[in-house]
Protein backbone atom coordinates (compact mmCIF):
# COMPACT_ATOMS: atom_id res chain seq x y z
CA UNK A 1 0.00 0.00 0.00
CA UNK A 2 1.50 3.41 -1.18
CA UNK A 3 1.77 5.97 1.25
CA UNK A 4 0.68 8.57 -1.38
CA UNK A 5 -2.85 6.71 -1.32
CA UNK A 6 -3.09 7.40 2.22
CA UNK A 7 -3.35 11.16 2.55
CA UNK A 8 -6.52 13.12 3.37
CA UNK A 9 -8.22 15.13 0.29
CA UNK A 10 -8.27 18.73 0.96
CA UNK A 11 -12.30 19.16 0.59
CA UNK A 12 -14.53 18.83 2.90
CA UNK A 13 -16.66 16.44 0.68
CA UNK A 14 -13.48 14.40 -0.28
CA UNK A 15 -12.67 14.21 3.62
CA UNK A 16 -16.82 13.41 4.32
CA UNK A 17 -16.69 10.07 2.50
CA UNK A 18 -13.92 9.18 4.35
CA UNK A 19 -15.59 9.49 7.62
CA UNK A 20 -18.94 7.92 6.45
CA UNK A 21 -18.74 4.64 7.24
CA UNK A 22 -17.75 5.63 10.60
CA UNK A 23 -19.80 4.98 13.46
CA UNK A 24 -19.37 8.58 14.07
CA UNK A 25 -20.38 9.82 11.12
CA UNK A 26 -24.33 10.86 12.46
CA UNK A 27 -22.76 12.87 15.51
CA UNK A 28 -20.00 15.15 12.90
CA UNK A 29 -23.10 15.70 10.93
CA UNK A 30 -24.96 17.56 13.47
CA UNK A 31 -22.10 20.04 13.97
CA UNK A 32 -21.98 23.43 12.55
CA UNK A 33 -20.22 23.66 9.23
CA UNK A 34 -16.72 24.78 10.69
CA UNK A 35 -16.61 21.94 13.60
CA UNK A 36 -18.10 19.31 11.09
CA UNK A 37 -15.75 20.05 8.64
CA UNK A 38 -12.41 20.05 11.29
CA UNK A 39 -13.78 16.34 12.21
CA UNK A 40 -13.91 15.00 9.33
CA UNK A 41 -10.39 15.93 8.19
CA UNK A 42 -8.80 14.58 12.30
CA UNK A 43 -10.94 11.82 11.36
CA UNK A 44 -9.89 11.16 7.54
CA UNK A 45 -6.14 11.75 9.38
CA UNK A 46 -7.04 9.09 11.95
CA UNK A 47 -8.12 6.65 9.47
CA UNK A 48 -5.28 7.25 7.63
CA UNK A 49 -2.66 6.22 9.88
CA UNK A 50 -4.58 3.61 11.17
CA UNK A 51 -4.58 1.86 7.36
CA UNK A 52 -1.03 1.98 7.31
CA UNK A 53 -0.76 0.26 10.98
CA UNK A 54 -3.59 -2.92 9.82
CA UNK A 55 -1.79 -2.53 5.97
CA UNK A 56 -0.06 -5.90 5.18
CA UNK A 57 3.15 -3.68 3.75
CA UNK A 58 6.45 -5.26 5.69
CA UNK A 59 6.72 -3.62 9.42
CA UNK A 60 9.65 -1.63 8.49
CA UNK A 61 7.99 0.23 5.32
CA UNK A 62 4.74 0.81 7.89
CA UNK A 63 7.03 2.59 9.98
CA UNK A 64 8.56 5.05 8.03
CA UNK A 65 4.98 5.44 6.28
CA UNK A 66 3.45 6.42 9.75
CA UNK A 67 6.99 8.61 10.11
CA UNK A 68 6.43 10.43 6.93
CA UNK A 69 2.93 11.16 8.82
CA UNK A 70 4.97 12.68 11.44
CA UNK A 71 6.75 15.33 8.97
CA UNK A 72 3.79 16.33 7.82
CA UNK A 73 2.12 16.83 11.17
CA UNK A 74 5.36 19.21 12.18
CA UNK A 75 4.50 21.50 8.69
CA UNK A 76 1.41 21.99 9.41
CA UNK A 77 2.39 23.20 12.59
CA UNK A 78 5.45 25.05 10.52
CA UNK A 79 2.67 26.62 7.75
CA UNK A 80 4.35 24.35 5.26
CA UNK A 81 1.58 21.60 4.66
CA UNK A 82 1.77 19.44 1.51
CA UNK A 83 -1.55 20.74 -0.55
CA UNK A 84 -3.45 17.76 0.84
CA UNK A 85 -3.39 19.09 4.52
CA UNK A 86 -4.29 22.45 3.89
CA UNK A 87 -7.88 22.69 5.44
CA UNK A 88 -6.41 20.24 8.44
CA UNK A 89 -3.78 23.43 8.92
CA UNK A 90 -6.63 26.12 8.56
CA UNK A 91 -8.25 23.76 11.46
CA UNK A 92 -5.35 23.33 13.66
CA UNK A 93 -4.80 27.24 14.32
CA UNK A 94 -8.48 27.94 14.31
CA UNK A 95 -9.39 25.28 16.80
CA UNK A 96 -5.46 25.59 18.87
CA UNK A 97 -5.27 21.37 18.39
CA UNK A 98 -1.98 20.14 20.04
CA UNK A 99 0.80 18.55 18.05
CA UNK A 100 1.96 16.34 20.71
CA UNK A 101 -2.23 14.86 20.32
CA UNK A 102 -1.49 13.72 16.56
CA UNK A 103 1.99 12.61 17.41
CA UNK A 104 0.72 10.25 20.24
CA UNK A 105 -2.18 8.88 17.64
CA UNK A 106 0.90 8.13 15.72
CA UNK A 107 3.15 6.69 18.55
CA UNK A 108 -0.05 4.48 19.04
CA UNK A 109 -0.52 3.06 15.60
CA UNK A 110 3.21 2.42 15.69
CA UNK A 111 2.78 -0.11 18.05
CA UNK A 112 0.13 -2.35 15.81
CA UNK A 113 2.58 -1.92 13.06
CA UNK A 114 5.69 -2.59 15.13
CA UNK A 115 4.56 -6.22 16.24
CA UNK A 116 1.50 -8.35 16.32
CA UNK A 117 -0.09 -7.27 20.32
CA UNK A 118 -0.79 -10.11 21.96
CA UNK A 119 -2.17 -9.85 25.83
CA UNK A 120 -0.59 -6.69 26.58
CA UNK A 121 -0.14 -6.06 30.31
CA UNK A 122 -2.46 -3.08 31.89
CA UNK A 123 -0.16 -0.48 31.57
CA UNK A 124 0.52 -0.94 27.93
CA UNK A 125 -3.60 -1.67 27.14
CA UNK A 126 -3.96 1.67 28.81
CA UNK A 127 -1.17 3.23 27.05
CA UNK A 128 -2.49 2.21 23.88
CA UNK A 129 -6.01 3.45 24.46
CA UNK A 130 -4.87 6.57 25.03
CA UNK A 131 -2.94 6.57 21.93
CA UNK A 132 -5.02 5.94 19.62
CA UNK A 133 -8.65 6.95 21.34
CA UNK A 134 -8.34 9.35 24.11
CA UNK A 135 -5.64 11.00 21.89
CA UNK A 136 -8.70 11.65 19.00
CA UNK A 137 -10.56 12.20 21.93
CA UNK A 138 -8.59 15.35 22.99
CA UNK A 139 -8.37 16.71 19.32
CA UNK A 140 -12.11 16.43 19.31
CA UNK A 141 -13.62 17.88 22.62
CA UNK A 142 -11.07 21.31 21.45
CA UNK A 143 -13.13 21.38 18.44
CA UNK A 144 -16.38 20.44 19.83
CA UNK A 145 -15.53 24.08 21.96
CA UNK A 146 -15.39 22.36 25.79
CA UNK A 147 -13.01 23.99 28.50
CA UNK A 148 -9.85 22.42 28.91
CA UNK A 149 -9.98 20.38 32.02
CA UNK A 150 -13.54 18.92 31.46
CA UNK A 151 -12.65 18.43 27.85
CA UNK A 152 -9.62 16.77 28.82
CA UNK A 153 -10.97 14.42 31.19
CA UNK A 154 -14.04 13.62 28.98
CA UNK A 155 -11.60 12.46 26.57
CA UNK A 156 -9.84 10.47 28.43
CA UNK A 157 -12.86 8.50 29.77
CA UNK A 158 -14.76 8.25 26.71
CA UNK A 159 -11.91 7.69 24.54
CA UNK A 160 -11.03 4.63 26.98
CA UNK A 161 -14.74 3.33 26.74
CA UNK A 162 -15.04 3.33 22.96
CA UNK A 163 -11.76 1.32 22.43
CA UNK A 164 -12.26 -0.98 25.10
CA UNK A 165 -15.82 -1.84 23.57
CA UNK A 166 -14.02 -2.25 20.09
CA UNK A 167 -11.42 -4.71 21.55
CA UNK A 168 -14.64 -6.41 23.23
CA UNK A 169 -16.41 -6.35 20.18
CA UNK A 170 -13.66 -7.94 17.21
CA UNK A 171 -12.28 -10.02 19.52
CA UNK A 172 -12.56 -12.94 16.59
CA UNK A 173 -11.61 -10.11 13.90
CA UNK A 174 -8.37 -9.09 16.00
CA UNK A 175 -7.45 -12.98 15.97
CA UNK A 176 -7.34 -13.24 12.55
CA UNK A 177 -4.84 -10.65 12.15
CA UNK A 178 -2.99 -12.39 15.08
CA UNK A 179 -3.91 -9.62 17.71
CA UNK A 180 -5.26 -9.67 21.15
CA UNK A 181 -6.29 -6.76 23.28
CA UNK A 182 -7.66 -8.54 26.68
CA UNK A 183 -4.90 -7.76 29.05
CA UNK A 184 -2.93 -10.36 30.22
CA UNK A 185 -3.94 -9.87 34.11
CA UNK A 186 -7.55 -10.70 33.62
CA UNK A 187 -6.41 -13.38 31.18
CA UNK A 188 -3.91 -14.96 33.93
CA UNK A 189 -6.47 -14.68 36.87
CA UNK A 190 -8.74 -16.59 35.01
CA UNK A 191 -6.02 -19.46 34.15
CA UNK A 192 -5.32 -18.32 30.37
CA UNK A 193 -1.67 -18.21 30.45
CA UNK A 194 -1.38 -18.66 26.31
CA UNK A 195 -0.68 -15.67 24.16
CA UNK A 196 -1.97 -17.39 21.29
CA UNK A 197 -4.78 -14.94 20.18
CA UNK A 198 -6.57 -18.00 18.22
CA UNK A 199 -6.25 -20.37 21.52
CA UNK A 200 -7.64 -17.42 23.82
CA UNK A 201 -10.54 -16.36 21.89
CA UNK A 202 -11.69 -20.05 22.06
CA UNK A 203 -10.99 -20.47 25.77
CA UNK A 204 -13.95 -21.32 27.57
CA UNK A 205 -12.81 -19.08 30.21
CA UNK A 206 -13.12 -16.18 28.29
CA UNK A 207 -16.45 -15.00 28.84
CA UNK A 208 -15.04 -14.12 32.52
CA UNK A 209 -12.63 -12.45 30.96
CA UNK A 210 -14.54 -10.47 29.26
CA UNK A 211 -17.37 -9.80 32.07
CA UNK A 212 -14.19 -7.60 33.97
CA UNK A 213 -13.66 -5.52 30.77
CA UNK A 214 -17.25 -5.11 30.30
CA UNK A 215 -17.70 -3.44 33.82
CA UNK A 216 -14.76 -1.27 33.16
CA UNK A 217 -16.17 -0.24 30.23
CA UNK A 218 -19.54 0.40 31.39
CA UNK A 219 -17.60 2.58 34.44
CA UNK A 220 -15.57 4.79 31.77
CA UNK A 221 -19.20 5.65 30.27
CA UNK A 222 -20.75 6.53 33.18
CA UNK A 223 -17.51 8.69 33.76
CA UNK A 224 -18.33 10.39 30.76
CA UNK A 225 -21.98 10.72 31.25
CA UNK A 226 -20.73 12.80 34.64
CA UNK A 227 -18.47 15.18 32.88
CA UNK A 228 -21.09 15.73 30.11
CA UNK A 229 -24.51 15.89 32.38
CA UNK A 230 -21.89 19.16 34.05
CA UNK A 231 -21.02 20.77 30.31
CA UNK A 232 -23.36 23.60 28.31
CA UNK A 233 -25.66 20.92 25.94
CA UNK A 234 -24.73 22.53 22.77
CA UNK A 235 -20.58 21.63 23.91
CA UNK A 236 -21.62 17.96 24.11
CA UNK A 237 -24.24 16.66 21.81
CA UNK A 238 -21.74 15.22 19.32
CA UNK A 239 -19.61 13.31 22.27
CA UNK A 240 -23.29 12.48 23.76
CA UNK A 241 -24.06 10.76 20.14
CA UNK A 242 -20.61 9.07 19.67
CA UNK A 243 -21.23 7.66 23.63
CA UNK A 244 -24.82 6.43 22.46
CA UNK A 245 -23.59 4.84 19.57
CA UNK A 246 -21.12 2.91 21.24
CA UNK A 247 -22.83 1.96 24.44
CA UNK A 248 -25.39 0.69 22.15
CA UNK A 249 -22.73 -2.02 20.42
CA UNK A 250 -21.38 -2.47 23.85
CA UNK A 251 -24.93 -3.86 25.12
CA UNK A 252 -25.43 -5.41 21.97
CA UNK A 253 -22.13 -7.51 22.22
CA UNK A 254 -22.68 -8.26 25.86
CA UNK A 255 -26.08 -9.77 24.52
CA UNK A 256 -24.44 -11.98 21.96
CA UNK A 257 -22.16 -13.18 24.22
CA UNK A 258 -18.53 -14.41 24.30
CA UNK A 259 -18.98 -17.87 24.37
CA UNK A 260 -18.28 -19.70 20.50
CA UNK A 261 -19.64 -19.67 18.47
CA UNK A 262 -19.50 -15.63 18.63
CA UNK A 263 -21.83 -13.86 15.65
CA UNK A 264 -20.46 -10.56 13.67
CA UNK A 265 -22.03 -7.68 16.29
CA UNK A 266 -23.82 -4.62 13.85
CA UNK A 267 -25.06 -1.50 14.38
CA UNK A 268 -28.82 -1.17 14.80
CA UNK A 269 -29.92 1.81 12.41
CA UNK A 270 -33.42 2.64 13.70
CA UNK A 271 -31.89 2.92 17.16
CA UNK A 272 -28.58 4.71 16.01
CA UNK A 273 -31.54 7.28 14.82
CA UNK A 274 -33.43 7.41 17.61
CA UNK A 275 -29.80 8.28 19.63
CA UNK A 276 -29.14 11.11 16.52
CA UNK A 277 -32.45 12.49 17.17
CA UNK A 278 -32.78 12.68 20.93
CA UNK A 279 -29.17 14.67 21.47
CA UNK A 280 -29.45 16.29 18.06
CA UNK A 281 -33.22 17.70 18.58
CA UNK A 282 -34.22 17.41 21.69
Amino acid sequence: MAVSNLVVDDTETDAAAVTSGSSFYLAMRILPAAQRDAMYQVYAFCRAVDDIADSDMPRVERAAALECWRADIDACYAGTPRASLRALTRHIHTFNLQREDFHEMINGMAMDAAEDICAPDEATLDLYCDRVASAAGRLSVRIFGMQEAPGRELAHHLGRALQLTNILRDIDEDAGIHRCYLPRELLAREGIATTDPDAIADDPSLPRVCAALVARARAHFAKSDEIMDAQPRREVRAPRIMSGVYRCLLERTVDRGFDIPRTKVTKPRARLLWIVARYALF
